[in-house]
């Protein structure tokens, strides 16, 4: 690994956004360590470093050096980052997805482009890729590449999957998905994006680790601490604006004829009023930022509560099930 092998996605507007930093804050997604650096590079005290896949943990072993005590490391889910950070917190960023390197590394099976096993996991624990695919029933199986991939074609590519069985390569699955799809035109996205999106967001639980994780900020943030999420595809900017609106107090009145009610206290007050994109120079030097969006929400006084994930428009899985 080089010293700055990946470039950070919308690094320049978190950082402005987030000015002036100081104090204590928490990378919730450290990967190749872009943000953790750049909060440090711009003036907090200490940074608490939070990733569940310890390889990133190694790889930057080459640099951490420099930043003595003020760079803490801590393994584990950002939809614990309360516990793991074990104080309260002036700021806490989070990235969401998977990140390149981990897309550029074979063996991870996060690719449909490169030959491995079909894993998929960011961190070394629970059921793989493959674990889904081999042994899930058609429909469940189904169900996740439609809600999860926004498949069209979801029942068609899980029977052909289960056809297939056993399913043990990222190639293999790739070509399975191929099949039962119109050929890729010029400029298209490969027919797998989506059936891999949804295996993955699957295995890594990637929804309610959001769902919990911004929970989990709003518990840890202090009185004016700040929530910085870049995310990647709608579903994820779906479900940080609505919490943050919801949070605000910022939903308004779904029946203006109806009496107001009055809520509790909001939690955050929002820091502007639309979602910041990627600016021509950081798309011509960094394509993958092309759908990222950031929001940004200042934490208030008031005591920290549980927004409804129905009401987040959280995608569920098990139909009947609702998170609280």
């Amino acid at each position: 690994m080089t010293d700055a092998p990946h470039v950070p996605v919308l690094l320049r507007p978190l950082i402005a956004a987030l000015a002036p930093i100081e104090g204590v804050w928490l990378d919730g997604t450290f990967g190749a360590g872009g943000y953790t650096r750049a909060l440090l590079d711009a003036g907090a005290d200490r940074v608490f470093a939070v990733d569940r896949d310890p390889s990133t943990f190694r790889m930057a072993q080459a640099w951490v050096g420099q930043y003595g005590d003020r760079l803490q490391m801590r393994e584990g889910r950002f939809s614990q980052l309360d516990q793991l950070a074990g104080e309260s917190l002036d700021g806490v960023v989070l990235d969401l997805g998977v990140s390149s390197m981990q897309i550029d590394q074979a063996e991870r099976g996060f690719s449909f482009q490169k030959d491995g096993p079909l894993d998929m996991r960011m961190g070394n624990t629970g059921p793989s890729a493959a674990d889904i695919v081999n042994e899930a029933e058609e429909a469940h199986l189904a169900r996740i590449l439609f809600l999860y991939g926004e498949e069209r074609q979801s029942r068609r590519i899980a029977r052909a999957i289960v056809a297939a069985r056993p399913v043990t390569t990222t190639l293999q699955l790739a070509e399975i998905v191929a099949r039962c799809l119109p050929r890729q035109k010029p400029g298209q996205s490969n027919p797998a994006t989506r059936s891999f999106q949804a295996l993955r967001i699957a295995v890594n639980e990637e929804y309610d680790e959001l769902y919990e994780g911004l929970a989990a900020a709003e518990r840890a943030l202090k009185p004016g601490g700040l929530l910085g999420v870049v995310t990647f595809h709608s579903v994820e900017d779906r479900m940080v604006k609505r919490f943050m609106q919801l949070r605000a107090g910022a939903t308004g009145n779904a029946n203006r004829f109806a009496p107001e009610v009055e809520g509790p206290p909001p939690a955050f007050e929002l820091v502007g009023r639309k979602a910041a994109g990627p600016d021509d120079e950081e798309l011509a030097a960094n394509p993958r930022a092309r759908s990222a969006r950031l929001r940004v929400a200042r934490r208030t006084d008031a005591p920290a509560g549980r927004a409804d994930s129905a009401a987040l428009g959280m995608p569920i899985l098990n139909k009947g099930e609702k998170r609280r």
